[in-house]
């Protein structure tokens, strides 16, 4: 019976991979809620189990399952074999698991961990460049800047790993490494694969609707970005909000050129839309907290949680569910449960922004990070209850 099970839920890498990552995403979060709550007491800092885990391992998981998935068909190649994607979801599931219990040990198990977990990734990275080469289509641009982020957060998680051993800067590099792992690996990435994905979706759903993005839109997001991640490393405010507000500004030309039909468009659809108007919402806080911080008023972690939790978390619910859907034979379609959920989290972005705003009141900055992290985790176990249930059966 179990073998009968695992060979129909290993028959399409993006199960293996959401599964892995969703259910290690909710373990994580839970141990983060134990931790503000002081029930119980780490070994590792924030920085470790947090920054680290979200940039470098969980949010990379879900979008390698569905690279694995829709890569061959960006390049019309053949799909990537049972065999090979079966060896690296039991690595990445080692990685995860053994990373999770390292929490509670010395740091030396954590950090040779670490670099178990860089040797998969470089797999990952390894046979979607192999698919890429071997593609014969003319236009592949959209796979290259794909690769190119992929790529990114290959050198910067080595950076990352490098700063573990202390050497002289290493606090440096370690925020450098996290930047740019943040903003050219995850938000270029995820960026990609969405301005791909919705106008092409959209144009699925709504007769009639042009897809009408900037030519050069790619190579001038990722190279504003590294120079954000330029400026942010080297703590210039002055730089930074000049960055911010390049950035704010094209991503709201490019947006409205679009002209995404957010009032036609069925749940599926907007939660998708809602979720790209979370970037330049980022970024305009961003311009905000450099203004204030001329005043000695500061935004606690609020430009990264906004684009954590409004841009790549409600994105990635909405692929996800698409994804789930369609490859379990049913007609993609958001119901009351997964329209809740979107909306919530829509909510939860607001309060951990009002969180934000609260460092410098011990009492009620505590209180509502606690309440923010307790609030996603039941948001996303109720999201679990039904696409996991899905993925899993």
């Amino acid at each position: 019976m179990f073998y009968t099970w695992f060979n129909s839920f290993s028959s399409q890498p993006h199960k293996l991979f959401f599964s892995n990552a969703l259910i290690f995403l909710l373990l994580f979060l839970l141990l983060l809620l134990c931790t503000y709550s002081e029930l119980i007491s780490l070994e590792h800092s924030l920085l470790s189990y947090h920054a680290y885990m979200m940039v470098f391992v969980l949010f990379p998981q879900f979008f390698t399952g569905f690279l694995y998935t829709v890569f061959p068909r960006f390049l019309n190649v053949e799909f990537i074999s049972k065999k090979i994607y079966l060896k690296h979801f039991y690595l990445y599931l080692f990685c995860n698991v053994c990373l999770f219990i390292s929490m509670f040990l010395p740091s030396i198990f954590y950090i040779l961990l670490t670099y178990v977990l860089l040797f998969a990734q470089v797999l990952s990275f390894r046979i979607l460049f192999l698919m890429y080469k071997k593609s014969e289509l003319e236009n592949k641009e959209d796979a290259r800047w794909i690769l190119l982020a992929l790529f990114s957060g290959l050198f910067s998680h080595f950076l990352y790993l490098l700063s573990l051993f202390g050497q002289e800067k290493s606090e440096l590099v370690q925020v450098f490494s996290l930047n740019a792992g943040f903003y050219i690996f995850l938000f270029s990435l995820i960026f990609t694969v969405s301005q791909r994905m919705v106008p092409f979706f959209t144009r699925g759903k709504i007769p009639g609707y042009l897809i009408n993005k900037s030519k050069y839109l790619l190579p001038s997001v990722y190279f504003l970005l590294l120079i954000k991640v330029i400026f942010l490393s080297m703590q210039n405010v002055f730089l930074n909000l000049i960055i911010d507000s390049l950035l704010f500004m094209y991503f709201i030309e490019e947006l409205f050129r679009w002209k995404l039909p957010f009032r036609r468009s069925e749940a599926i659809l907007w939660i998708l839309h809602i979720s790209l108007l979370w970037i330049p919402v980022g970024f305009l806080v961003s311009i905000f907290e450099g203004i204030l911080f001329f005043q000695d008023i500061y935004f606690e972690k609020a430009v990264l949680h906004l684009f954590a939790l409004g841009f790549f978390l409600s994105i990635l619910l909405g692929f996800a569910t698409r994804v789930i859907l369609g490859h379990s034979g049913a007609v993609p379609f958001a119901n009351k449960t997964t329209v809740f959920c979107f909306i919530a989290l829509q909510f939860l972005v607001l309060l951990r922004f009002f969180a934000a705003l609260l460092i410098n009141t011990q009492y009620w900055y505590k209180l509502t990070i606690t309440l923010s992290v307790f609030l996603l985790l039941c948001i996303l176990l109720l999201w679990s209850f039904k696409y996991l249930k899905i993925l899993l059966k």
